[in-house]
């Protein structure tokens, strides 16, 4: 048996390929593009953290300043605010207590949960599981339109609609927690509905075709295989919630009262953390002053009680994903 002539780049003689063989412009310029794109992203995850411990470092000197002339534990434990009262650049004729805004953000943060929870998990029910894809097609960005309107419309509407109604049913006060509270639950049930819809969007259809095989109904199916599963994903939209109801601070400056109270009852004025922030930023504490550091120290809390529910949030999501 003959054989021809083996020529330099004959497949099995190890040589190079012909010099004049095209190269692969596009696969190039695609690695190219891979690596901009992943350069970018880890460059956006960077500038997140960067940003984070900026935050940290203009904290750090007006806190050491602030805690110079208030002690630690009268500043966490402490049931009395005077921080806008007296004058501006006495340390000793205020009460440096946080405990009345701290309670007046959970109260309002507890309030728009009850609210928001319930709503929210019902709409996300009815859409993924009952709603049609016409419906759905409707009702869902409908929904999401309520978290575009401005948070000032919400607080206008929670001290001219929503509070005559309390103060005539529940003889509640023209600044209450309980108005804004309702009023920031409203706000908050797009997140809710809309984060839970998808997550149960997201679990497998050969999960609910199982449960309808060993006769269970649609409710059954939603409650016991649907929720269960996507329980992650409802986890984190619940936690979503809490930390925007956390920080929001229109909603409650303008229908919650610049009076801070330590008290339980949703009916009376008090203040929260983000309202009086608002309250010192607008230009009533001159720069230097008590109250102005004040401001960095109440700022300080609120994100270290946003870090830590963020942590919860992400070991919830961790135990539950892993569960299911």
């Amino acid at each position: 048996m003959t054989t021809g002539p083996v020529t330099a780049g004959s497949p099995g003689t190890g040589s190079p390929p012909p010099a004049d063989r095209p190269i692969d412009l596009r696969a190039q310029r695609s690695r190219v593009g891979e690596r901009i794109i992943k350069g970018f992203l880890a460059g956006s995850a960077l500038l997140s953290i960067v940003i984070t411990i900026g935050i940290a470092v203009a904290l750090f000197a007006p806190l050491v300043e602030f805690f110079g002339n208030v002690s630690l534990g009268e500043f966490l434990t402490g049931t009395t605010w005077t921080a806008g009262f007296g004058a501006k650049d006495s340390w000793t004729d205020k009460e440096w207590g946080v405990l009345p805004l701290v309670l007046g953000t959970l109260s309002t943060t507890v309030i728009a949960l009850l609210v928001a929870v319930p709503l929210g998990l019902g709409a996300a029910i009815y859409l993924s599981e009952y709603a049609n894809t016409r419906v759905r097609r409707i009702i869902k960005p409908i929904l999401e339109i309520l978290a575009g309107v401005p948070t000032v419309v919400y607080g206008v509407f929670a001290l001219t609609i929503v509070t005559p109604i309390l103060s005539d049913v529940f003889g509640a006060q023209i600044f209450n927690n309980l108005s804004p509270g309702i009023v920031m639950g409203f706000m908050i049930v797009p997140t809710v509905a809309s984060l839970s819809e998808d997550a149960m969007s997201a679990v497998p259809r050969s999960l609910r075709e199982g449960s309808y095989a060993l006769g269970a109904n649609r409710m059954k199916t939603t409650l016991r295989v649907v929720f269960p599963a996507a329980l992650s994903g409802i986890v984190a939209a619940i936690v979503l919630g809490i930390s925007r109801a956390v920080g929001e601070t229109m909603i409650v400056a303008i229908a919650a009262g610049n009076q801070p109270q330590f008290t339980f009852d949703p009916l009376v004025g008090a203040q929260t953390m983000t309202g009086f922030i608002a309250q010192v930023a607008s230009g009533d504490a001159p720069q230097g002053s008590p109250v102005y550091y004040s401001l960095f120290a109440v700022g300080a809390l609120l994100f270290v009680l946003t870090l830590v529910i963020n942590m919860i949030s992400i070991s919830l999501v961790r135990k539950y994903r892993q569960a299911y």
